[in-house]
């Protein structure tokens, strides 16, 4: 009886599936990224699916570690949001790097809002989400605290108060709830930075 002879596996056969199942895994997380972008806050597997080319059964495969997914498309918000978060600060008299300050975030959170609408959409349940949400907020305050570093002597109502003022969900109730352009939404946290920075004074 001759022995059976042993199958050698093919060259590139595990490597192809794994280039393969990575490349569906970037398709997907770039389709969500483009989908949420266009407005599509919460898209389904099958919008998914047609947009990123892939079978619907690959998208499910994936959407169970939503986490990741999370993370690969918030690296992608971060790479275009980045550079505008931590340009340099402008320099100059109060008035004037407070203006800076405003039009910085302004261009910042017109960058991010589908992103970060969509964020807080599914924040109660993801700890990812949770733990970016509170990053920006830190980072919200510190880069305030460095635009207008007179605050340190500021009243903590008056710091509380600018903080609410130049936030995202501040942002986001100005150009959704009240339904204003963008530049009638700056102008509109421009004048209550400038009007709590004369009550501080």
């Amino acid at each position: 009886m001759r022995a059976a002879r042993r199958r050698e596996p093919r060259a590139g056969g595990v490597d192809g599936r794994v280039q393969r199942g990575e490349r569906n895994r970037d398709a997907i997380a770039l389709a969500m990224f483009e989908l949420v972008g266009e407005g599509v806050l919460e898209p389904t597997a099958e919008q998914v699916a047609t947009r990123a080319g892939v079978g619907l059964r690959s998208v499910f495969r994936h959407f169970r570690d939503m986490e990741s997914l999370y993370a690969e498309v918030d690296a992608r918000v971060r790479q275009g949001a980045l550079p505008i978060a931590t340009a340099g600060v402008v320099s100059g008299g109060r008035n004037l790097r407070a203006r800076a300050m405003v039009d910085r975030r302004a261009r910042l959170f017109e960058r991010i809002s589908p992103y970060k609408r969509s964020a807080n959409l599914n924040r109660q349940r993801s700890a990812y989400l949770n733990r970016t949400h509170r990053e920006l907020v830190a980072l919200l305050r510190e880069h305030l605290l460095r635009w207008l570093p007179e605050l340190a002597e500021a009243p903590p109502e008056i710091v509380a108060a600018l903080e609410l003022a130049t936030s995202f969900e501040a942002w986001d109730r100005l150009r959704g709830e009240q339904g204003l352009s963008a530049a009638r939404a700056q102008a509109a946290v421009e004048a209550t930075v400038l009007a709590l920075l004369r009550a501080r004074a």
